[in-house]
């Protein structure tokens, strides 16, 4: 496992800047046209400006879910312990802007196995959790900063959630019961990111999402700082957490993922 997670570190963790390095002046034009990316911005181009960023976001789980027919579990698999629970990731983001506007997406997908506590103990002291979660992101921005090195943009779309969750109870009348369970549902998102050259080659790049839909809450959080190679590549680390609050029928998902992340942008 632990070569699979090199593989992805390797594409690199979180939202890099996909224009970043926009001119090599430390402007640029993809940067902060994908909702959480690292990225710099510049001023506005006539042409379209396409970019990718393969990243790697060492996602910590955390929250509450519960099943038909079993108690809620609350699990806790921090991002220190990412080598032993996380079982497989990708990540990825593209984007592309034309002048102040901007379309992009993001894809995560992680599977994570870890242990988790039930609140009273009464039918099962404990269990072991495997979760599935798959996180699809399409919006548009636009930008309300004209000639300026700098770059915020206001942005919106829709975010598909997928989760899968299997759980099997140890201890007490339920020991060895297995059940499984999921769920998709579609979030709309607002939302602001933005970015500030500190240098020709280094700039600080954030964002801030919320909405709701299919779920009671939906949110997306991320800062980091990020450095022009050149015109064409950049890269970026920084944190990011995302929280959402989901329940249908028995089936509940209460979790925030959060942890570091880094990403290589390549434009083009």
């Amino acid at each position: 496992m632990k070569k699979k997670i090199l593989s992805c570190l390797i594409c690199g963790i979180a939202y890099a800047g996909p224009s970043a390095a926009g001119d090599g002046e430390g402007t640029s034009t993809g940067a902060s046209t994908r909702t959480p990316t690292l990225a710099t911005s510049a001023s506005p181009q006539e042409e379209w400006a396409f970019s990718i960023t393969p990243y790697f976001w060492a996602a910590g789980l955390s929250g509450k879910l519960s099943q038909a027919r079993t108690p809620v579990i609350d699990i806790h698999a921090g991002f220190d312990k990412l080598f032993d629970d996380l079982d497989f990731g990708a990540m990825l983001i593209g984007d592309a802007r034309k002048g102040r506007y901007s379309i992009f997406g993001d894809m995560i997908y992680t599977k994570i196995g870890s242990q988790g506590d039930t609140p009273r103990g009464l039918l099962a002291t404990s269990a072991d959790v495997t979760t599935s979660t798959f996180a699809g992101l399409l919006g548009v921005g636009y930008s309300v900063l004209e000639n300026s090195p700098h770059q915020l943009d206001v942005v919106a779309g829709l975010r598909v959630w997928s989760v899968d969750t299997g759980v099997t109870l140890k201890g007490a009348f339920l020991d060895g019961r297995k059940r499984s369970d999921g769920a998709t549902w579609v979030d709309a998102l607002v939302g602001v990111r933005g970015n500030y050259n500190l240098s020709p080659k280094v700039y600080i790049t954030g964002w801030g999402l919320v909405g709701a839909g299919g779920a009671e809450a939906d949110w997306d959080v991320g800062l980091g700082l990020g450095y022009n190679f050149s015109k064409s590549v950049s890269a970026a680390i920084g944190y990011r957490a995302v929280g959402v609050d989901y329940s249908r029928g028995d089936f509940k998902f209460d979790a925030v993922l959060q942890g570091p992340m880094a990403g290589l942008t390549i434009r083009f």
